[in-house]
């Protein structure tokens, strides 16, 4: 049985928080404002990390299919009877409040899951089939011992059997946050390439047309190449690409030594190089615009880009009303507020992109619900990085761990201010989450929001990594009146 100690906080806008005394934690109801709970899929019990969504046509019918990769584990698929190691879960949620679980495509790798996927549609790509849909995943996680993880494009317009049709790069060490441009087939694969001196760094390919994969060339932070010497720069952990400006922007480390590089986009993909395998520092320092350096105390885990934003308050200066943002969100890494810092998310001014300039900082502050007692990690993990125009320039969805999911109002960058969270409930799949007191493991059950991603219809969805599943949520009340979802 919970026992709870609770009292009322001082009102957060229009909600109201309750902070609990906890004198152990396990199984609790879900906790929300402003948000709803719309549907749920248990994913196997799997630990999960990113959700993809897409639109895309089966069968001569338009649905709505997510791609969620995960960690590494193995479960029981009902759907074939089998155990199988981790790998991706693809779910149809054209109907949010009843998704129907299609495939889990296995890892081939073994037990380091298939963390980060992709997917394009034939129409959208330039050397793509019309009518067909394409799933970039992943395919393994860290491999300390020696390098047998890859990259794999599988054809998925029937998603429920999806078909092999290319490796891209295997032999890897490690595999993460890939990212792929479906208007012009450009991907930035976060690998781990033998020989580099850091475990994440980035393959470029055009995969334009994903049977018939191209390599581009490899590219890393000054340093990180082979031959370097001196002091690494920190590793990868994904890029952001926006075409239409020309530029990149690249999160490196998760929770210290943060690095945001913004890239010129094409400066990258087009430069003719001596030995696109094993670039020069100079072919390496060539399409950096620049790199803001973050404290020690400051990773990069995602960098979520939000340009041109339109800011009344300096309407009338004379330069200044039109900016340029990156939401920068770090990764908490230890359970129950153990960590040296709290890891929080900022907003980055890059209106003047060589010098870079963090403006704002956003915090759910642990007593709003007794989140260091709550067992598991709290701290921010991610954001979504849709740019939907029902959110885009308005608000921004934030991964807190035990804490669920947040949702911030941007418009005034210099002030992010929070308007709704969802902190999911647990359940029979949630797994333990565990730290050493005086010798002796002890172990709490809480919730792990880990990743998140928002669909053209305004949706969101929300995956756990302690093996909760994926929760589909909907706004209400005043968050849903700061959205432009359509009449």
């Amino acid at each position: 049985m919970i026992r709870l100690n609770c009292r009322k906080v001082a009102p957060a806008l229009t909600f109201v928080y309750v902070a609990c005394s906890l004198q152990a934690w396990g199984q609790h109801e879900a906790e929300s404002s402003n948000v709803r709970l719309v549907g749920h899929s248990d994913l196997q019990a799997r630990s999960a990390y990113h959700p993809e969504i897409k639109r895309q046509t089966v069968n001569g019918e338009e649905r709505w299919i997510a791609y969620v990769g995960h960690h590494g584990g193995r479960h029981l698929d009902p759907l074939s009877g089998e155990m199988e190691y981790n790998g991706t879960s693809i779910i149809d949620v054209t109907d949010p409040e009843n998704p129907v679980y299609l495939h889990h495509l296995e890892a081939t790798d073994g037990t380091n899951g298939a963390q980060m996927a992709r997917v394009c549609n034939g129409d959208e790509l330039p050397g793509g089939t019309p009518g067909s849909s394409y799933l970039l995943r992943a395919n393994g996680g860290r491999m300390p011992a020696g390098g047998n993880v890859s990259h794999q494009i599988y054809n998925v317009t029937d998603p429920a059997n999806p078909v092999l049709i290319s490796v891209l790069s295997d032999g890897l060490t490690d595999t993460h946050k890939n990212f792929w441009e479906c208007g012009t087939g450009i991907a930035y694969l976060v690998s781990g390439v033998p020989g580099w001196r850091v475990t994440r760094m980035t393959q470029v390919f055009d995969l334009s047309d994903p049977a018939n994969p191209v390599f581009i060339r490899n590219f890393g932070l000054d340093g990180q190449q082979p031959d370097a010497t001196g002091t690494t720069p920190v590793e990868l952990h994904g890029c952001i690409s926006v075409v239409d400006a020309n530029r990149i922007y690249c999160g490196h480390g998760t929770n210290s030594n943060g690095i945001v590089a913004i890239i010129d986009r094409d400066k990258l993909i087009n430069a003719e190089l001596v030995d696109p395998v094993n670039p020069t520092s100079a072919e390496l320092q060539e399409p950096v615009i620049s790199q803001l350096r973050l404290p020690n105390f400051m990773g990069a885990h995602t960098s979520f880009p939000i340009l041109g934003m339109t800011l009344s308050e300096f309407e009338k200066d004379e330069v200044g009303a039109e900016r340029d943002f990156v939401v920068v969100v770090n990764e908490s890494l230890r359970n129950e507020c153990t960590e040296e810092w709290r890891q929080q998310m900022y907003m980055v001014d890059v209106s003047d992109e060589v010098h870079p300039m963090p403006v704002a900082t956003f915090n759910v502050p642990a007593a709003l619900g007794n989140f260091c007692e709550r067992g598991g990690r709290n701290g921010a993990h991610a954001s979504h990085e849709n740019p939907t125009p029902i959110f885009h320039k308005k608000l921004v969805f934030v991964t807190w761990f035990n804490a669920g999911m947040r949702v911030v109002d941007v418009r005034n960058p210099f002030n992010p201010t929070e308007v709704g969270y969802y902190i999911p409930a647990t359940s029979e799949n949630t797994a333990n989450r565990c730290i050493e007191i005086n010798g002796q493991e002890r172990c709490k059950t809480a919730i792990q929001s880990n990743n998140l991603e928002v669909d053209d219809r305004g949706y969101i969805y929300v995956t756990d990594r302690a093996g909760t599943g994926m929760h589909i949520l909907d706004l209400t009340g005043d968050a849903r009146e700061i959205a432009d979802y359509p009449e």
